[in-house]
């Protein structure tokens, strides 16, 4: 199992695309988490933005196919794409996440 993280502007852009990730089948869970600021330099200048951070549960064979989604329906020039790999997973919620995205 993967968690991708990524991070976008508003809670209305997080709902739209975490409900179209979930659609299309490349997660079983997506989770919003309320505002954050992210501090971060982007064209040669120190940024400061409130953003939502979308944890993304996954299968590891869906990771490409979730990051060119991500990729193409993101807001962001350059989103940020973030994989953690779970190395402990409740058998019943991988089974879940294998039934459903299998």
């Amino acid at each position: 199992m993967l968690i991708i993280m990524t991070s976008i502007l508003s809670a209305d852009e997080a709902e739209v695309l975490a409900e179209k990730i979930v659609n299309a089948r490349l997660a079983a869970c997506v989770q919003i988490l309320p505002q954050i600021k992210s501090v971060y330099i982007w064209e040669g200048k120190t940024q400061k933005e409130q953003e939502h951070l979308l944890l993304i549960k996954t299968l590891s064979e869906k990771y490409e196919e979730l990051r060119e989604f991500i990729v193409a329906n993101h807001s962001y020039e350059v989103p940020e794409i973030v994989a953690i790999n779970a190395e402990k997973v409740s058998y019943r919620y991988l089974s879940w996440m294998k039934e459903l995205l299998g």
